[in-house]
């Protein structure tokens, strides 16, 4: 992995670096501290924003778990606050890249984190594991989430 944390805040570093310590685990309690109460998750799939830490937390623990040979590459530091990290992975027989964008409030905390990924096939394939495996439980947390209109 190259790049570099030189700007990133003290605190946001740190939880960087637990985010890194999640995906090599894959445990639930490595991620929870890491969220804001008011995480937003911005899927590849819907055009709407997910507000919730639950939700976050939920599609978060599910997709590292479909993930086949998963690596980050690099990272790409803006400010003191936000980081792009890109990665591959693979789903089956596609191969995908993507970039996870992360944005950290001023304790650290994520507050926005968004996932692109391509090619559209292995998108479609990561869609379709996701749906069966926690479709109708995400659905739920969607509207419990959701900011008062």
């Amino acid at each position: 992995m190259t790049g570099q944390q030189s700007t990133l805040s003290p605190a946001a570093q740190k939880t960087l670096a637990g985010w890194h310590r999640f995906v090599e685990t894959l445990k639930e309690d490595d991620l929870r501290p890491l969220l804001a109460e008011t995480t937003v998750f911005r899927s590849p799939f819907v055009h709407l924003p997910i507000h919730g830490k639950p939700a976050s937390i939920l599609i978060l623990t599910t997709v590292v778990t479909i993930f086949e040979n998963f690596r980050y590459h690099r990272i790409f530091v803006s400010g003191s606050d936000d980081v792009t990290l890109e990665f591959s992975a693979n789903i089956g027989e596609w191969d995908l890249k993507g970039v996870d964008l992360v944005k950290f409030d001023a304790s650290g905390q994520i507050m926005d984190f968004e996932v692109m990924i391509r090619p559209i096939k292995a998108l479609q394939a990561l869609g379709e594991r996701m749906n069966a495996r926690i479709g109708p439980q995400l659905a739920v947390l969607k509207k419990s989430g959701a900011p008062a209109a």
